[in-house]
């Protein structure tokens, strides 16, 4: 956030006369703007909207109601002597009129000439083209760390609200992506309900977050209730992420630590990818945020990138957090001539993000198919590394099995070695099938689970190394070159 308010100061010290800031936080922006004045001796700071006119000169209160063409007049005619930066709100609305669009174009080149500035505010970018050479347009990020300890600390110092440091950081961290108003109505609540704010708040925090994911089409808020102990086997993978999740601690950043990039999980289908993403997030206690690749397209031409940026944007906001992106080999593995670059386009944008990024973003990526994966996705950089999720062998059948029928019929008490024979090349998720299969045979006449039953299910069920045996034998070559390391 520093850096966003130094790059509005430069832009209002170097006389940039038009000046777009895309935000929903009015209220926001006009302390934000209020302290730039401040910062940078301008003499004062005048808004304007439609309905209530002008505010902030003396004389000239509610002035230019519904006259967006004569609030432009009116800088022009102000002196430089009494520098002046000028909020509009909502001006998109006028723009494309014929009167005012010229009267832009005439306020880019003679503001240049004073001390004043002009700051639209917005919730959505220009759409006219002739304006995007005249304009500089930028977005108001929503509060970083420092900002919301800063909140949380003013809100607790009216309520008497006893916070300690540790509680204003771990509130700070739980809030990240949430706007200042959103904040202030989670602190609202508490207020209500208990007279203060406390760390027990961050229940209400996530809540919050639940409904600005839910308000997007293309990130979903996903709640995990898997861990590391619901997934057989992978005990290489399971390790080297355990290593990943140390790295984003305090003491990982002193120690000269990058924070991890992500990792790319490639397999067959059912051997526990998805599976493997949802426990990450519960065993980190971090959000999961599943990307949905499809609703990053759109009709409109230019729509899918800005997509991508704003959904890039909102990501960053809720770090720390994981980004789920899953079956990415179908999103990107399509020809990119079909739709005019687009999918090209929108997939620059992810990887050049991915390889820059320096936000507290974990990205896990699944994939099905190997040959529909464009080269530079596989490149080093993009993640911190490429698993291949094999089908379990005999020891790790033994316990996908043990923990499924231990978690529906927890008193079981027969020997598995004689299915784990029969299920050479089956995946966990045919093998959680065939426990449920069996349970169906056993409810059926009433009585317990049994060795029998489970025979029968996994002799009636087809595996997939079969039906798409070719498919595997090609994943498996691939992984088997060292392109990939396995998860086992």
């Amino acid at each position: 956030m520093q850096s966003w308010y130094q790059n509005l100061d430069l832009l209002i010290r170097s006389r940039t006369p038009l000046i777009w800031i895309k935000s929903t936080e009015e209220e926001r922006l006009v302390n934000v703007l209020r302290k730039t004045c401040e910062r940078l001796n301008k003499n004062r700071l005048v808004s304007w909207d439609c309905v209530n006119g002008i505010r902030g000169v003396l004389n000239q209160e509610n002035n230019f109601k519904n006259n967006p063409l004569g609030i432009l007049n009116w800088i022009k005619e102000q002196s430089s002597d009494n520098s002046t930066l000028l909020l509009l709100k909502d001006f998109h609305k006028y723009y494309e009129d014929p009167s005012v669009a010229r009267t832009l174009k005439e306020l880019s080149f003679s503001l240049k000439e004073t001390t004043h500035n002009v700051i639209f505010n917005s919730h959505i970018y220009p759409s006219s083209g002739e304006f995007d050479n005249l304009m500089t347009i930028i977005d108001l990020p929503l509060p970083d760390q420092e900002e919301l300890i800063n909140l949380f600390k003013k809100i607790a110092d009216k309520t008497n609200s006893d916070l300690q440091s540790n509680d204003l950081i771990t509130l700070a961290t739980a809030a990240s992506g949430l706007s200042e108003s959103r904040v202030r109505q989670v602190a609202a609540k508490a207020l209500t309900l208990r007279g203060k704010i406390s760390e027990s708040d961050i229940k209400e925090i996530l809540k919050e977050k639940k409904q600005v994911i839910a308000r997007s089409e293309i990130l979903e808020f996903f709640e995990s209730q898997s861990n590391h102990d619901d997934i057989g086997g992978l005990t290489i993978l399971k390790k080297w992420l355990n290593q990943r999740y140390q790295a984003f601690s305090h003491e990982a950043r002193e120690y000269g630590l990058p924070l991890p990039k992500g990792v790319l999980l490639v397999g067959p289908q059912g051997t526990g990818k998805s599976l493997t993403a949802k426990s990450i997030a519960k065993s980190w206690s971090m959000p999961l945020l599943r990307l949905d690749v499809g609703r990053l397209f759109s009709s409109l031409v230019g729509s899918s990138e800005a997509r991508t940026r704003e959904t890039i944007t909102k990501v960053e906001a809720m770090s720390p957090c994981i980004l789920w992106i899953d079956e990415i080999d179908k999103g990107f593995g399509g020809d990119a001539r079909s739709d005019g670059g687009t999918s090209q386009r929108v997939l620059a944008s992810l990887l050049t993000w991915m390889a820059e990024k320096e936000s507290a973003v974990f990205v896990i990526a699944t994939a099905n198919a190997i040959d529909k994966l464009p080269p530079e996705l596989l490149r080093k950089g993009r993640f911190d590394e490429i698993f291949f999720l094999d089908l379990p062998n005999a020891s790790e059948r033994s316990k996908i099995l043990n923990l499924h029928i231990k978690k529906r019929r927890p008193n079981y008490n027969f020997p598995l070695e004689t299915v784990v024979d029969r299920t050479h090349d089956y995946s966990g998720a045919e093998l959680e099938q065939a426990v449920i299969e069996a349970m169906h045979f056993a409810f059926s006449e009433r009585r317990e689970i049994s060795e029998r039953d489970l025979i029968k299910a996994v002799s009636e069920l087809v595996p997939l190394s079969r039906t798409a045996k070719e498919q595997i034998e090609e994943l498996k070559e691939w992984a088997s070159t060292g392109r990939a390391r396995f998860a086992s």
